[in-house]
Order: structure tokens, then sequence, then C-alpha cells
């Protein structure tokens, strides 16, 4: 048996090995672009149009040596959520749009302070700040935090359906009954 293959960063395959990678690449990034605008209620259009002309900057700004694709963050949604205040798959009205976007400019900002600052300073005071025990936590808390939304898209809920994740969510569900009775199991009775 082989040894799997590791390819290196500076490292440019042949057109049929790349292919197979760029469609895993666009299906993984297109899906998770237009995933974050329907859940918190902005415009798919605008939103890809935004992620292309934004990658088409970093590859010129960067001159090709990071092969990426910016598409949107979860790192955003619930923030985005709050401050719009949509269901998903609905756009919400111009004025909350526009207090969404101007936190994200000055988060844009916040982003080219900290470019430079790792021009200037390197990397090892990030690497401190956030080692990878605590990036790979936000990554898993992010992750398990939409998985309810997964599986309400995936069963139509989303989209004005019924399933159980929708049910244990609610306030009257499931969920909240099994908390009432395990707080008066543990109370004692009477004698």
């Amino acid at each position: 048996m082989s040894q799997p293959r590791t390819v290196d960063v500076g490292e440019r395959l042949p057109l049929l090995q790349s292919i197979p990678l760029s469609l895993q690449h666009l299906f993984a990034m297109f899906g998770a672009t237009v995933l974050v605008p329907y859940l918190v209620g902005l415009d798919t259009s605008v939103t890809l149009f935004s992620s292309g002309l934004g990658t088409l900057l970093y590859i010129f700004i960067t001159k090709g040596k990071v092969p990426a694709y910016l598409g949107s963050s979860f790192a955003f949604i619930g923030a985005l959520t709050v401050l719009l205040g949509v269901k998903p798959g609905q756009v919400a009205d111009p004025g909350h749009i526009a207090v969404a976007m101007g936190g994200c400019v000055v988060v844009g900002l916040i982003y080219v302070a900290v470019a430079f600052a790792i021009a200037r300073f390197g990397t090892r005071w990030i690497d401190n700040l956030l080692p990878p025990v605590v990036i790979g936590s936000v990554v898993i808390v992010i992750g398990l935090g939409l998985a309810r939304v997964a599986v309400d898209m995936a069963t139509g809920a989303a989209i004005g359906g019924d399933s159980a994740s929708t049910r244990r969510a609610r306030p009257w569900g499931g969920g909240q009954r099994a908390t009432a009775a395990g707080r008066s199991a543990g109370r004692r009775r009477p004698r």
C-alpha cells in the first residue's frame, strides 16, 4: 500500500489532478457563501458578487502566491442575525442592512490593522494570543451551533416546515418540559 501524497503549498499539480480538487473546493465554498446570506437575511447575489470581486482583488494583491477564495464568514452569523432580525430566506430591510454593513466595515478595518501588525511584528504574538486549542474550539462551537440549521434545511423546517430540532428549540417544546421534570424530580417530598 502506498503512502498518501502531501501537496506542498508552493507545488502546482498537473491539470488532471487539479480539476477534482478544484471542483471539491468550488462545491464547499459555494455552499458556504450562499448559506450565510440566506440564514442572516442578506441578498445572495450581492454576496456572490462581493465574494468574487474580493477574491480577484486578493489574488491580485498577493500576486497569486496564496490561492484562496474569500467567501462568507460563519463567525458573524450570530451578530448579523440579531442585527438584521429576519427569518432564514427573507431579505432584511435596507436600514438594518446599513447598520450591519457598517459593522462589517469596522471588522474589515480591524483585519487590516492586524495584517499590518503581522507584517511588522510577525506571527508569534498571534500564535500566543490564539493557540490552536482556542481556534479549534471556536470552529467546533460554530459548527455545532449550525448543525440544527443544517437539519432544518434538509428536512424542510427552514422554509416553514416542522422538525424535531425546531420543536426542541421552542420555549414551549420538549426541552423545557424535560428541564422542569428534572427540577421537580430533585425536590424532596413532604412527609
